[in-house]
């Protein structure tokens, strides 16, 4: 069973799994950092200088002025601005994911042109001969 398993764990496309998976987690982190630190800055600031993360509706009704003294009072929120972040984080991603599947398959899926045909029919007897065929086996018309 090791060794099944060492064959398993050795064969290309588990590798690729791998690779893909742990590149996937880094493009990921480019992605947040994009969001966060250069697509979201100059969209708040067009807004009035409105920080997205600091968005948030306070369910407890005791008036907190941040995200950070709701969470250290352990209050209920609903952080929008966080929620927002993240989907504009998955678009990209999606995107990017969209334009790579796409590339990908362009390069693999090439079309292959239909094979000549080997075989044609007799005009008597409907059955299929060869090309080159001056008479039909099966009917013996000239053809």
């Amino acid at each position: 069973m090791l060794e099944e398993f060492k064959k398993f764990a050795m064969r290309g496309n588990v590798i690729d799994l791998a690779v893909g998976f742990i590149m996937g987690g880094a493009f990921g982190a480019i992605v947040s950092s994009l969001v966060n630190d250069v697509i979201m800055p100059p969209i708040g600031l067009v807004l009035g200088k409105v920080d997205f993360k600091s968005l948030f509706i306070d369910l407890s009704g005791q008036g907190f002025k941040t995200l950070e003294e709701a969470k250290k009072a352990s209050a209920a929120t609903i952080n929008y601005g966080v929620f927002i972040n993240t989907l504009i984080n998955f678009v990209i991603v999606a995107f990017v994911l969209f334009l790579l599947i796409r590339a990908v398959n362009q390069l693999t899926t090439k079309p292959t042109p239909p094979a000549a045909p080997t075989e044609k029919e007799c005009p008597f007897c409907f059955s299929k001969i060869p090309l080159k065929a001056t008479r039909c086996p099966n009917c013996t018309s000239q053809l």
